[in-house]
């Protein structure tokens, strides 16, 4: 069954995906998007998406140029190993889409293969939630625990810093 038409019109802008595996919070992931699949690279040294290297399934929400949501589809997971036929090309055009990567691309291509997870996230064919389907609020939710946050502290301030007394 072939992806409904907006789907396919919002992978061709897409390069942040807003991915979800299962009840766990949807991750911000960097992505291309190749022949109407979407994919994605995971692992040591990457971006971090709790249990997609694992996933079946997906769902994934992309914006539009507005910054708002436009379309979530459920997505049937599967992985690009360094094996595949089209193994080369896709490396290759993640590589040169990765942004700050250490080394060069095919350094990163060969670190990949060795301990990165690349998956396919393709339609699975279901209707795509679209509209006034999808949820209307702003679907923000509190940072998560992190060892890197700390309490914010009052600036520090060498001299005493006076009011101005109005002019009369």
């Amino acid at each position: 069954m072939a992806a409904h038409p907006l789907i396919g019109e919002v992978l061709k802008k897409a390069s942040v995906a807003w991915v979800s595996v299962g009840d766990r919070p949807a991750t911000a992931l960097w992505c291309l998007a190749v022949d109407g699949v979407l994919h994605v690279v995971t692992g040591p040294g990457e971006q971090s998406a709790p249990g997609l290297a694992d996933a079946s399934a997906a769902r994934v929400t992309l914006r539009g140029d507005h910054g708002g949501a436009v379309v979530a589809w459920d997505a049937t997971v599967s992985r690009l190993s360094p094996v595949d036929e089209r193994w080369a090309e896709i490396a290759t055009q993640l590589a040169a889409k990765r942004l700050n990567a250490p080394g060069s691309a095919a350094e990163l291509v060969a670190r990949w293969s060795a301990e990165c997870t690349v998956s396919r996230l393709t339609p699975a064919g279901t209707t795509p939630a679209t509209g006034t389907a999808l949820p209307a609020g702003s679907q923000a939710a509190p940072p998560r625990e992190s060892p890197a946050a700390r309490p914010a502290r009052k600036p520090f301030r060498l001299h005493r810093v006076r009011g101005r007394r109005p002019s009369t």
